[in-house]
């Protein structure tokens, strides 16, 4: 074996040195090359580290004399078993190629991509205990031509340069590990009241009978699970209760609202980046998929992600990885991901405005959370609800609704739902004071006095607006379904007889 110089052992000593006092992984690369290319008089050098989800090799420092190729160099990926750096990768043997044009193994394309011109190369691997992680490349000694003793300098510079590396991931794992322990403690000391969310979803209509179904259903697997239905319907209260009932319940439940930020913060929310990925980034900032690993991520009006996000979100969805900002190695996370939307995502596919793929990614699991103005019979249970939690969190005496108001709020559309709603009673308790009953002047006018065809005041009792209300509600289903009393009763969620006896007491059977 050649010896190394006593310039290249002073050089070799310093910076080994130097190679256990630096833990980060972006202080530590470019000393690495920038050292290296010095030493060995070269017009470039690089670490190049494997990719091994994807057995891809790409290189997150370079030291060449073009910053255009240097760029050009950092976006490229190369497979894991072409060119000189992936025979090393492959044999574990260290290779010196003087003239690379006259050797079957260089691999032209990353020369053709990024304007480069390679004539000789020197590639050392990069050696742990888990296996080689990558090679440290040099090429195109200015002066001369590569030697064995230089190849036999960068073999003894790669073994401390591959501890380094691997002692600066340990770490990295070490602290992003902390920041994850830091963040459930904090969201579960949040969360803690949500342990028993489905006591919030209040229903006891067909349709949130089959919402309640569909939910428990989806508490058993990691299927992932796309809620639609309008604003205010309580999507992300379903969201909860799945979390929160599911074997995920310990770990973290995040929900970002993805129509709330522009194209390029909601990829930096979603995944993070890395520290100088773009003026102000002053340091390494975990996204939320990274924050919610092993819970849950609620992904709300997913139908108004840019298109450009909805690739890396599929890449999520069907890898479980993706890349921060600014960052050259993927990440994996176990994250579940429920995502709701007000929109029809099937109309915003043939608009060209989401991604199909996606779409059948997201709604492996559908869920449509009616309108409150399609389970009218809620109402009633929904205000009861809002009205003690009110009473309870403003120590308030115990209030009730008077008939004639509680007809309003029964024929009232509700265009904003349950959150409309609740606003309402809020609103409402409010003006009453310290009143223990809330009449139709306490309620604001569009409720009083609007609602179209629903909102003409009634006279009789409450029992009278529901009986009505019913009736009209079965006669629609009857005719919907052409008079079909079994098609029907299917669609009510009731039994046929109970349909029958409906009908004979409603006088129905001779008008379908």
């Amino acid at each position: 074996m050649p010896e190394i110089s006593t310039p290249h052992l002073k050089l070799l000593y310093d910076i080994s040195r130097s190679l256990h006092g630096l833990i980060e992984i972006d202080q530590l690369l470019p000393f690495v090359v920038n050292s290296t290319k010095d030493l060995l008089d070269t017009e470039g050098c690089s670490v190049i580290l494997l990719d091994e989800a994807g057995r891809e090799l790409y290189f997150p420092w370079v030291s060449p004399e073009n910053s255009v190729i240097a760029e050009r160099l950092r976006k490229l990926r190369m497979p894991a078993d072409k060119g000189i750096a992936g025979t090393v990768v492959q044999t574990g043997q260290s290779l010196r190629v003087p003239d690379v044009q006259a050797d079957g193994r260089f691999y032209s394309e990353v020369d053709q991509q990024t304007g480069g011109a390679t004539r000789s190369i020197l590639c050392a691997p990069l050696r742990t205990q888990r296996g080689i992680i990558g090679v440290i490349e040099c090429i195109n000694k200015r002066t001369g031509r590569f030697t064995e003793a230089d190849l036999t300098f960068l073999e003894a510079l790669a073994g401390g340069v591959a501890v380094a590396i691997e002692n600066a991931r340990l770490y990295e794992t070490l602290k992003l590990s902390e920041a994850r322990l830091r963040d459930e403690v904090a969201l579960l000391a949040r969360e803690r009241h949500a342990l028993h969310r489905f006591a919030d979803i209040v229903g006891s209509s067909p349709a949130m009978e089959k919402v309640f179904r569909l939910a428990e259903s989806a508490l058993t697997s990691p299927i992932t699970v796309l809620l639609q239905g309008e604003t205010g319907s309580g999507k992300e209260i379903i969201a909860r209760a799945i979390h929160f009932h599911s074997a995920r319940k310990d770990k973290p439940f995040i929900a970002v609202n993805c129509g709330a930020f522009t194209e390029t913060l909601l990829e930096s929310e979603l995944f993070g980046y890395r520290k100088g990925a773009f003026t102000g980034a002053m340091a390494d900032k975990r996204g939320l998929f990274e924050a919610a690993d092993g819970g849950t991520i609620f992904l709300d009006e997913v139908g108004d992600t840019p298109p450009s996000m909805q690739v890396k979100l599929l890449r999520v969805l069907e890898r479980g990885e993706f890349l921060p900002v600014g960052a050259t190695e993927a990440r994996t996370v176990d994250t579940r991901v429920i995502s709701a939307t007000h929109k029809d995502l099937l109309d915003e596919i043939r608009a060209g405005r989401f991604r199909e793929d996606l779409y059948y990614r997201l709604s492996a699991f559908p869920i449509r959370i009616p309108p409150l103005r399609e389970r009218r019979e809620d109402i009633a249970l929904l205000v009861a609800h809002f009205l003690r939690r009110l009473s309870e969190k403003w120590g308030r005496d115990a209030v009730s609704v008077a008939p004639d108001a509680m007809d309003c709020l029964v024929r009232y559309a509700w265009p904003g739902n349950v959150r409309e709603l609740q606003h309402e009673i809020e609103r409402a308790l409010t003006l009453a004071g310290s009143g223990t009953t809330l009449g139709p002047e306490h309620f604001s006018e569009r409720v009083v006095g609007g609602g179209g065809a629903h909102a003409a005041r009634l006279t009789g009792s409450l029992k009278q607006a529901r009986d009505a209300f019913e009736r009209d509600y079965v006669l629609r289903a009857l005719r919907a379904h052409q008079g079909n009393v079994s098609h029907t009763a299917r669609a009510l969620g009731i039994s046929r007889v109970m349909l029958q006896r409906k009908m004979k007491d409603f006088g129905l059977r001779q008008l379908v």
